[in-house]
């Protein structure tokens, strides 16, 4: 499994783009907002030959949702969440003129994510973790065979996701990190909502938050 990002809208927020060698992807997070970065997008699936099969939020935060409506047209593909991060996406057409997102456009789950669920494509499978406290919904998506897991907003490199947010508590964050991202092996990358990726390994010794 390929795993390509890209870094949009003002928050700096990274849209994960997975592929195999059968050339199915998904699209997790897509934080496109601006037609540039929509077109960017785009041109990498076309250049790439992909078809995209599946789009996936890992939490439904506005800069982690600006293109799912883009996505889904696009490609005519469903949005999958967890059922607990619906009201999290609900609530953004409230405030997104607010952040300087006024062409937000909705886009509604078709299908909910849940614990333990196994999501394929091609000749890949991920497994869906919960992990709360960021967002009330938040899941990560793991992938066992490549030592990959897609991680939101829920560790970054010696640092976490905030707790400040509706929804959000820091000891259930720190409750998800240890039982859910630190039971896996030690040299399993992390790719963050932001910033650069990481090992569950380096996060265990140097993670101020968690030591």
């Amino acid at each position: 499994m390929e795993v390509t990002r890209f870094t949009f809208n003002p928050f700096q927020e990274n849209t994960y783009l997975l592929h195999d060698d059968t050339n199915e992807c998904v699209v997790i997070d897509p934080g496109c907002y601006e037609p540039e970065e929509r077109r960017e997008l785009q041109k990498y699936i076309a250049g790439n030959n992909l078809k995209v099969v599946r789009l996936l939020n890992t939490h439904c935060h506005i800069d982690h949702v600006l293109g799912n409506q883009f996505v889904a047209g696009t490609y005519k593909v469903g949005l999958e969440i967890h059922a607990e991060d619906e009201q999290v996406l609900r609530a953004v057409p409230t405030y997104a003129s607010a952040y300087g997102f006024p062409m937000y456009a909705e886009q509604l789950p078709e299908k909910y994510l849940k614990e333990g669920d196994a999501v394929k494509f091609g000749n890949t499978e991920l497994q869906v973790l919960f992990a709360p406290g960021h967002a009330p919904g938040h899941v990560v998506f793991y992938s066992a065979p490549d030592k990959v897991v897609i991680g939101g907003d829920v560790l970054f490199r010696q640092s976490i996701g905030r707790t400040d947010l509706p929804g959000g508590d820091f000891d259930t964050l720190i409750q998800s990190i240890k039982t859910k991202l630190f039971t896996l092996p030690d040299e399993v990358t992390v790719y963050p909502g932001h910033g650069p990726e990481t090992t569950i390994g380096y996060e265990k010794k140097h993670n101020p938050f968690l030591q």
